[in-house]
């Protein structure tokens, strides 16, 4: 088969005689590199050095303009791959955390299950992110994935890693046009805008070969504003049943203390009406689709976990009006918020979480289930 890795790559000049060097040793006859190069250094040189010699095809694309971000150089490269009539375009990072000899692996993923998308997952059998740097950046990637699969929950019911950079892509089955890429989480977009059928493959995410790593607070930005490009799926509805369920939760507490009542009783009952009213809000307009019949299951699911969050908000409430001089109300509306997208996960992913539908087994490695490490090296030809 034939098939283009599209590598988007921003000052990677130490890391790319390596990667043709590993990937020239495990793809099939047909298949070429494309880099999309959005470097500011001597990189696009050392891409013409290798590619001279490389025992492989290798393309360049040097943008002098890097529309879209990361995520619009892959655009490019997939598009380009495209023209060139390969069946298969495989997208990866430049640094050798993603492992070259994985690719065959995806390829023949994809072609047992007729898959449009092989996701090459952190999260899923022997998988790891153990590459990631640091806690933090392994905390943050998580609960990036989780928002993701819980405001697309249908869409990403397969995907246990929407958020890796490491993916292959059947030609003509991923609407190119209608993309809006920013950013650098590009299969996001990809999968919350098409439905397409999607199975992933296990792999450990491993240690940088050279260089350092391009996170930022910037691309936290960017992510922000992908996920209000694409709408924010179910998180909207959501968000306006919360909001509404706020301020009756509001409303309440002030007339019953305008009534006479403590605040603290005022708050456990301004809960508890708005805990069963947004229940019912969202069975009808969040997650009519993903209701299994058992309504009695997912109210005690749902009643549980709100009446336990309330409980500790509430303890949180007199503990913050005890020590301050901040007013009830306040204080109340300041916690709604912050648990709000705590509540959001829990009912995309526990009580209306979908099944994942059923896929082919994955041809696996010679142990079964033990995915590809990027530490791994290729054979030299």
């Amino acid at each position: 088969m034939s098939v283009t890795v599209v590598v988007p790559t921003y000052n990677e000049g130490p890391n790319v005689a390596e990667l043709v060097r590993r990937l020239a040793a495990v793809l099939p006859d047909g298949g070429d590199v494309l880099f999309v190069d959005d470097s500011t250094d001597d990189t696009p040189a050392i891409m013409a050095d290798v590619a001279r010699t490389a025992p492989m095809p290798v393309r360049v694309i040097h943008r002098t303009e890097p529309v879209g971000g990361l995520s619009g150089a892959v655009v490019e490269g997939l598009r380009a791959a495209e023209a060139s009539g390969s069946q298969w375009s495989v997208v990866m990072d430049g640094d050798l955390q993603h492992p070259p000899e994985l690719v065959p692996m995806l390829l023949r993923r994809g072609d047992d299950a007729d898959a449009d998308v092989v996701v090459a997952s952190r999260y899923t059998g022997a998988g790891d992110a153990g590459g990631l740097d640091g806690w933090r950046r392994k905390a943050v990637s998580k609960a990036s994935g989780l928002l993701a699969r819980s405001m697309f929950p249908l869409k990403l019911r397969n995907v246990t890693d929407p958020m890796t950079g490491f993916f292959a892509v059947r030609a003509g089955r991923v609407d190119l046009d209608s993309l809006q890429p920013r950013g650098f989480k590009i299969l996001l977009e990809v999968l919350a805008r098409t439905k397409l059928a999607v199975v992933e493959e296990p792999f450990v995410f491993g240690e940088r070969f050279a260089g350092e790593s391009k996170a930022s607070f910037a691309n936290g930005v960017r992510y922000v504003q992908q996920l209000w490009a694409l709408r924010f799926g179910r998180l909207s509805p959501f968000a306006v049943i919360g909001a509404i369920g706020a301020l009756l939760n509001l409303a309440i507490l002030a007339g019953l203390q305008r009534a006479g009542m403590h605040y603290l009783p005022a708050v456990i009952a301004s809960n508890a009406v708005t805990i069963v009213t947004n229940f019912l809000l969202q069975e009808r307009f969040v997650f009519r689709d993903l209701r299994d019949g058992n309504v009695w299951r997912r109210f005690a699911q749902s009643f549980t976990f709100n009446g336990t969050e309330a409980a500790v908000r509430t303890l949180l409430l007199w503990w913050i009006v005890e020590k301050t001089v901040l007013h009830p109300e306040l204080v109340q509306a300041l916690l709604i918020v912050v648990a709000f997208l705590v509540r959001f996960v829990f009912h995309a992913q526990v009580v209306y979480k979908p099944h994942r539908a059923a896929a082919p087994q994955a041809a696996s490695a010679p142990d079964g289930d033990a995915p590809f490490s990027s530490t791994a090296q290729g054979r030299v030809q």
